[in-house]
């Protein structure tokens, strides 16, 4: 019996954007047990879950089975190929707008630097004052 072609989602890629990040997307690996699962429907799985933020069980059954894209997001961070594709696909739409693949500028924010990690912090921080009156609850 065919297997039946799953509804489309839409956070699937497009055949587009699944050309540009097919390559980086490892295949099985040689002399392991064949996938099952084409890769790019792992990929769509994945984005399915992270983009609907819930929980990993409630993957759609159209999809492959949870353990199964969830090993392979576990895997595919740990080898590094998220940060490729998104490097790439990063690089890829500042050429595309006309601007440097890689920013020749950036800009810190002093509000945002946590200034408590610092030495000597500890000594410029004073006891909190507790009050021993009007409070029924301390």
């Amino acid at each position: 019996m065919p297997r039946r072609r799953r509804r489309a989602y839409a956070t699937d890629l497009t055949d587009g954007q699944w050309a540009a990040i097919a390559d980086m997307v490892p295949d099985a690996q040689p002399g392991g047990r064949p996938r099952r699962a084409p890769s790019r429907e792992l990929v769509n799985a994945i984005l399915y879950a992270l983009r609907g933020g819930q929980a990993w069980r409630l993957l759609p059954h159209d999809f492959p089975p949870w353990q199964t894209v969830y090993y392979y997001l576990r895997r595919w961070q740990a080898e590094g190929v998220w940060e490729r594709i998104h490097h790439a696909v990063l690089t890829a739409d500042r050429e595309r707008a006309g601007r440097d693949a890689s920013p020749t500028a950036a800009i810190i924010d002093s509000q945002s630097v946590r200034m408590g990690d610092q030495k000597g912090a500890r000594a410029a921080t004073t006891r909190a004052r507790k009050s021993r009156g009007a409070s029924g609850t301390s």
